[in-house]
């Protein structure tokens, strides 16, 4: 498959980003006709941020399942398109073809239509990283079912909320799913958070671990039990339902300030091109590569860069079921290894965690096949690209740092692999189609370069969010009400003299100390600068002279003969050294590790928390990958 798209050199970078802003709708009309559609479009555009009310590729008519999977089946039939490697890794990987993918989905969605499933429900799936969560994902896009996938490491009340609030009938899970070391039993929490919902109508259950479950007569049912049903009826075809460009595809998650889950919608057209372009450009994708993107399904990166933009792109995607550090921290480099992986799409919280292992487990490591690496899920210091870059690399390969979020639907801000430059620590340039600006408290437009501000984006991409589930004016009041005419991301920028972007951290992270403002991102990564530092999470607490202090929890693992406070006196030091004394932390406390959600996310929120000596209102813990973590730094406040 080639890609007539795909930006080849720096010049064609800036001609096709200029056409991009100056003719969006010939730009992205062109793009769009690459597409297999059952209707073309009326209208490419349609848009306000006023309310909001967004439309791409309006009036056409579409299945994205038939540009992942069906289109290339005439070439590209036994071409792997989902290779899986088990968490065990003595357990045989399996391979997927386009031709036996495409079985499967078709198998799969009957599967659905037998048990009442049809256009607009919405499914929930609670499943481990195996290839059925991926054949799940696609049957419903199959039958125009609306697919809200949670993370398998979810706490039954997690769900539950999230099933209230899309009031969905049908679940697709596990009896369990293997993760390291654990074995999480995934249809007993379902269980649990079934008690007292009266909405669901069917739960699908998926054999992986052999756990005993319980199964409710009339409800449950086993997903292999049903495959043999659509067997007896001959493997009936499902032809892809007929959806509206901008129908739904899926609901998926993510935190909200108020604590409430939000609902993110992205519809169908718009971000399967989004999601494709954004793939093929920013990985510089070739067809034949094996893309490993070691993210769980369950987030937005595994959306997009595990599923739809590989799958669209008729690529080869790998799916990964363990953790990087089990049975040791080797692991990543032997499922490198042993699939010839060309490109590595992983994030800078795993790739500080292997850090601290030392080389030993990258020493003898064949990974001659890489070609492109990439960062996701938060800006990467220095020290962590610099070490991914030298010894996963090997000084070869180009890092793409990407900047973008669950509401984005892909890629926003990023360099091109061998294409345009990178630069340690900075997102880079924005990819055609993206206008971002940089606005002041005032919400006047910041011009210029060597400038700092709060990031939005000007103009409607075709991957951006539509509403919120349910919700559509907390989407309007959380995005579009902050700067007037514009998506606010909630995140602080910087803009250097060559119009490179460099994200900051949330502006809610941001700390005014003594009337100046500390993006806490900035001063996180000055305190991993330092030799001893493996990661750290600053927050503001209320400081009687300052009116706020800064906190730091530091996972340390330096020496310094033992004596802790003049560690602690080090790092001060290299903070004040590299931004200045305002910026250097009135505490530190070394911690044993930071309390995270499963996708790496730092919950400040806790650690502000404490800070603050507040221990009785530090929420719902039970979705962090560590709870008992809670309690040691409670115990270890100063």
């Amino acid at each position: 498959m080639s890609y007539p798209y795909q930006i080849k050199t720096m010049e064609s970078y800036k001609q096709d980003y200029k056409e991009s802003l100056e003719q969006p709708e010939k730009f992205w009309g062109n793009i769009a006709e690459t597409f297999t559609w059952k209707k073309k479009w009326d209208k490419v555009l349609e848009w306000n941020f006023k309310d909001p009310d967004i439309k791409w590729f309006k009036g056409g008519k579409l299945n994205i399942t038939e540009n992942c999977l069906d289109r290339h089946l005439e070439k590209n039939a036994n071409t792997p398109a989902i290779i899986w490697e088990s968490n065990n890794p003595d357990e045989h990987h399996r391979v997927l073809t386009y031709k036996e993918l495409h079985f499967k989905v078709v198998q799969f969605a009957n599967v659905l239509k037998n048990n009442g499933i049809k256009k607009g429900d919405c499914v929930c799936l609670y499943m481990g990283m195996i290839p059925e969560l991926a054949i799940a994902t696609l049957a419903c896009a199959r039958i125009g079912a609306i697919h809200s996938v949670i993370f398998g490491g979810f706490s039954a009340q997690a769900i539950a909320d999230r099933l209230e609030d899309a009031q969905s009938e049908f679940i697709i899970t596990c009896d369990g799913a293997y993760r390291g070391a654990k074995d999480i039993p995934l249809k007993s929490v379902i269980d649990d958070a079934l008690v007292g919902n009266h909405t669901i109508k069917k739960v699908i259950v998926c054999t992986r671990t052999r756990t005993p479950v319980s199964m409710i007569k009339d409800r449950d049912v086993w997903w292999e039990d049903e495959i043999k049903k659509v067997e007896t009826q001959g493997n009936p075809d499902c032809t892809a339902e007929e959806m509206d460009a901008e129908d739904v595809l899926f609901i998926l998650y993510t935190s909200g300030s108020t604590g409430k889950p939000k609902g993110v919608v992205h519809t169908t057209a718009g971000y399967m091109v989004w999601t494709n372009y954004t793939f093929v450009n920013v990985f510089q994708y070739q067809p034949g590569q094996v893309h490993f993107c070691t993210a769980d399904i369950g987030w937005i990166t595994g959306h997009s860069y595990i599923i739809y933009g590989p799958l669209s792109a008729g690529g080869t995607t790998l799916m990964f079921e363990g953790v990087p550090t089990w049975p040791d921290a080797g692991r990543f480099w032997d499922v490198v290894a042993k699939h010839k992986v060309n490109i590595l799409y992983t994030a800078p919280t795993a790739i500080r965690s292997l850090m601290g292992f030392g080389l030993e487990y990258v020493n003898g490591k064949d990974l001659s096949s890489l070609k492109v690496l990439g960062s996701v899920g938060e800006p990467i210091n220095e020290e962590a690209w610099h070490w991914y870059h030298k010894n996963i690399g090997k000084g070869n390969c180009p890092i793409v740092d990407t900047w973008w979020q669950t509401e984005t639907g892909g890629i926003m801000i990023s360099n091109l692999a061998d294409v345009t430059p990178s630069k340690p620590s900075y997102a880079t340039l924005p990819l055609p189609g993206i206008h971002p600006c940089l606005m002041d408290e005032a919400g006047v437009e910041i011009d210029g370069n060597n400038v700092n501000g709060n990031l939005c984006i000007k103009f409607p991409w075709p991957g951006i969010i539509r509403t919120t589930y349910g919700d559509h004016d907390r989407c309007k009041q959380t995005y579009f009400s902050t700067y007037e005419n514009n998506y606010f991301t909630g995140d602080g920028c910087m803009r250097d003299e060559d119009g490179n972007y460099k994200i900051t951290g949330r502006v809610d992270d941001v700390l005014n100390v003594s009337g100046h403002r500390i993006g806490t991102a900035e001063v996180e990564n000055a305190i991993n600068m330092h030799a001893g530092v493996i990661e750290s999470a600053v927050v503001g607490y209320p400081h009687d002279i300052k009116g706020q202090g800064i906190y730091a929890y530091v996972i340390y693992n330096g020496s310094h003969g033992g004596d802790s406070n003049l560690s602690k006196q080090d790092i001060i030091q290299t903070v004040s050294r590299i931004i200045g004394p305002i910026a250097k932390p009135d505490k530190i406390q070394f911690v044993p590790g930071l309390p995270k959600t499963r996708s790496g996310k730092i919950m400040r929120r806790i650690l502000r928390k404490i800070a603050e000596g507040d221990f009785t209102n530090l929420g719902d813990t039970s979705t962090l990958l560590d709870p008992s973590l809670v309690d040691v730094i409670k115990e270890g406040k100063i």
